[in-house]
């Protein structure tokens, strides 16, 4: 034990008395970095993220959602002896990343910021994780995004049903939304087109197996399928289909996303709210997120729900992505 520990007291701790249920005055982690102070020394608590609770098993603290809590586990209640990091981005002029802040405007140069991001991914070879939505296929996003899978840019991709639906659509059809991706023009019957992609996957059984009998060729799943790129699909009230692969249960469809995020060092939103706040949730303050949408509202929410580290560039996805 240091000297300057002596001044501090010990994290209090409470057994929970039932599963998924603690005592009331429980500690509500951040997802900043975060440190109890335990036997005489301070412990980095594993797992971080917002929303969760601290529980001590031994020499080891780790954060755990109130569902998982189990009769038994010591749980940190009180803010007694709990220490709260907050890491900065660094601002050194020769960081890549000394551009990311929480300030949102359409006057950026965003193909600064993009060269930036580009240039930190490609010479230092982060993790990115790709969380989209389908406006990713409709602005024709997809064609970009599906370059970047292919070469080995893209470590896992999380996103919703309508993402996967849509760019099979695109890709066996030409439509999007029944809409022509040449012309634009809205095409006879296209408005079943997207039931029509559901209706080939659901004969092969998965996505995967539908690019192995060589219906589905091109596109964004088609890229994930073949260079064994992970995707997670979490479903909604309002799928069609939904499709196979699509994970029905929340529940499931959290950790899944959760597992795939723990692995990121750098997570791009393009064109969600939905997703891309449920991600940010699920993140330590330390992994940069950059969130890419039209709408100036949608990229400040993310920080406005608690993510601080999120950066907002206000442009068409698919003009991003072609940068």
């Amino acid at each position: 034990m240091k000297l300057n520990d002596l001044k501090y007291k010990e994290i209090v701790l409470k057994e929970a008395e039932l599963d998924k249920h603690v005592p009331d005055d429980f500690y509500s982690t951040t997802n900043h970095k975060t440190m109890v102070f335990y036997n005489n020394k301070w412990i980095e608590v594993e797992g971080q993220r917002m929303d969760a609770l601290i529980v001590v098993n031994g020499h080891k603290a780790s954060c755990r959602k109130l569902r998982d809590i189990k009769q038994g586990d010591m749980i940190v209640c009180g803010d007694t002896g709990v220490k709260i990091v907050r890491e900065t981005q660094n601002n050194k002029a020769d960081d890549p990343f000394s551009f990311m802040n929480n300030y949102v405007s359409s006057e950026r140069r965003n193909d600064m910021l993009i060269q930036s991001l580009a240039y930190d991914l490609f010479r230092n070879n982060k993790k990115l994780t790709i969380v989209a939505g389908p406006v990713v296929v409709h602005t024709g996003g997809d064609y970009y995004l599906s370059k970047l899978i292919d070469l080995n840019y893209v470590d896992s991709l999380l996103a919703g049903n309508a993402v996967a639906v849509h760019d099979i659509e695109k890709n066996l059809y030409g439509t999007s939304l029944g809409v022509c991706a040449k012309s634009g023009n809205v095409t006879r019957n296209g408005y079943r087109n997207h039931m029509r992609a559901i209706n080939q996957v659901m004969k092969y059984g998965s996505i995967k197996n539908t690019v192995k009998s060589g219906i589905l060729r091109s596109g964004i799943m088609y890229e994930c399928v073949k260079n064994n790129i992970p995707f997670v699909l979490a479903g909604s009230l309002r799928d069609d289909g939904p499709l196979p692969d699509t994970i029905t249960d929340m529940i499931d469809a959290q950790e899944a996303y959760s597992k795939q995020l723990q692995k990121a060092d750098i997570v791009l939103v393009l064109g969600t709210m939905l997703h891309g706040i449920a991600s940010g949730n699920m993140l330590p303050a330390r992994i940069p997120m950059i969130c890419v949408d039209i709408n100036a509202a949608v990229v400040t929410k993310l920080s406005d729900r608690g993510s601080s580290q999120a950066t907002g560039i206000v442009t068409d996805v698919g003009l991003f992505l072609n940068l």
